[in-house]
């Protein structure tokens, strides 16, 4: 039975602590979570690398805890600890501030707390140290902070005595219920009753005795709705179409396989893919529809001027699995963009957390589906990309592209 520590942390609600040096931060951290989670040490700079923790915070649920390097650093050193503490902030849900509550607020606590504001991620500023300072404290730091009722929240706290802990943590789960959910799935565009095929392959790369987030996610959506989904892999999609006594509803599948899944399922089938409908439930379709158009704008500048430079393009993966030897980033779309550009484009290749602050060498990014990242990161990513000017798709919508199906893999979805 799956358990809340199942839970993907891309599904988690991402928590970041933040603070300057010995502001308590990794006390604190440790008081919340009932845990040795960070290293508590009087020296300054202790915590080098943001560091990541899943589990469970009652009464919060499954989350992620992030705890961050201090935010006034210093050295070269201290600064790449820096941009990576406010990187953190990308994918951050809530945000948690420690402030000495016995020493003045600094300037690197206030743009911190303005970039709260900016990204508006909900925040509370947890003042440390609450058994040593006075209330008179408290209000100079709210104060000096620029918090107004509305904005943030202040819980006075001391990891030795364990005063405000339990507040804090109420607070926490207060600011990270979720929102009711923009985009659906798929579930808005079904009846109940209606019959879903989707194509599902199990190769070397999928995760062993269970399928991938974005099919996990869509079957539950399909069943809320009261419809029904089958369950195929490629090979058995004919025999499945040819059982059923009427034609499904819809038939959506793995990018991997969308040549063969289109040349199977008849043209008066509404026909998808889970990266489409995972660009659609984020909110950002037609930016990955109109990224996928840079690849016919890229053929279209080197007609018109045969010394345009090769594309350089990104390829962005959020997750760290490993690599087969038909990888679909590294080895089936550069092949794929080859040839149906008729261009010899130069590849980078990024995974995980790892994502450029520095775009503008690059064409295009072509970014997996973000299953394994929050919808803050994944969304940040988009509109990182689109202030640089470069256009951002994922790997099933260029996919469609490319296979001459995209017209038909949207139509369901409108």
């Amino acid at each position: 039975m799956a358990t809340l520590n199942d839970v993907t942390s891309a599904d988690r609600v991402h928590i970041g602590f933040f603070g300057v040096r010995n502001a308590g931060k990794s006390s604190l951290i440790n008081a919340v979570t009932g845990q040795d989670l960070a290293v508590v040490s009087n020296v300054a700079g202790t915590t080098t690398d943001p560091v990541r923790k899943a589990m469970e915070l009652l009464p919060a649920g499954p989350v992620l805890i992030v705890d961050t390097p201090g935010i006034d650093d210093e050295g070269e050193l201290g600064e790449m600890r820096v941009r990576k503490a406010r990187r953190v902030l990308d994918s951050t849900d809530v945000a948690v501030l420690a402030v000495d509550g016995t020493r003045g607020v600094t300037q690197a606590e206030r743009e911190l707390v303005a970039l709260f504001a900016e990204k508006q991620i909900p925040y509370v500023v947890a003042l440390t140290k609450c058994d040593i300072a006075s209330a008179e404290d408290h209000h100079h730091v709210a104060r000096e902070l620029g918090m107004t009722e509305d904005q943030g929240r202040l819980v006075a706290t001391s990891s030795q005595t364990g005063q405000g802990i339990h507040e804090l943590k109420e607070t926490i789960a207060e600011l990270a219920k979720e929102p009711t959910a923009e985009h659906r799935i798929v579930g808005d565009l079904l009846e109940v009753g209606d019959v879903l095929v989707l194509v599902c392959p199990i190769d070397e790369s999928a995760p062993k005795g269970r399928l991938i987030l974005p099919q996990q996610n869509t079957i539950r959506d399909i069943i809320d709705e009261g419809a029904m989904a089958l369950v195929v892999q490629h090979g058995e999609l004919a025999q499945a179409l040819s059982k059923l006594g009427a034609p499904p509803r819809m038939v959506i599948t793995d990018s991997q396989v969308f040549g063969q899944v289109a040349s199977i399922v008849p043209d008066s089938v509404p026909l998808t893919s889970f990266s489409i409908l995972m660009a659609r439930h984020r909110g950002t379709l037609d930016a990955q529809v109109d990224g996928a158009n840079e690849l016919d704008r890229m053929r279209e500048r080197y007609e018109a001027d045969p010394n345009t430079p090769p594309p350089h393009i990104l390829i962005a993966e959020a997750c760290t699995h490993h690599r087969q030897c038909n990888d679909i980033g590294t080895v089936q779309l550069p092949r794929m963009v080859g040839e149906y550009t008729g261009l010899t484009p130069s590849f980078d290749f990024v995974s995980g957390n790892e994502f450029p602050e520095d775009l503008s060498a690059y064409d295009l990014v072509l970014h997996c589906g973000g299953c394994m990242v929050n919808d803050r990161e994944m969304n940040w990513r988009a509109r990182h990309a689109a202030s640089q000017g470069v256009p951002l798709t994922n790997y099933g919508v260029a996919i469609a592209k490319m296979k001459g199906i995209l017209d038909r893999s949207l139509a369901p979805l409108y």
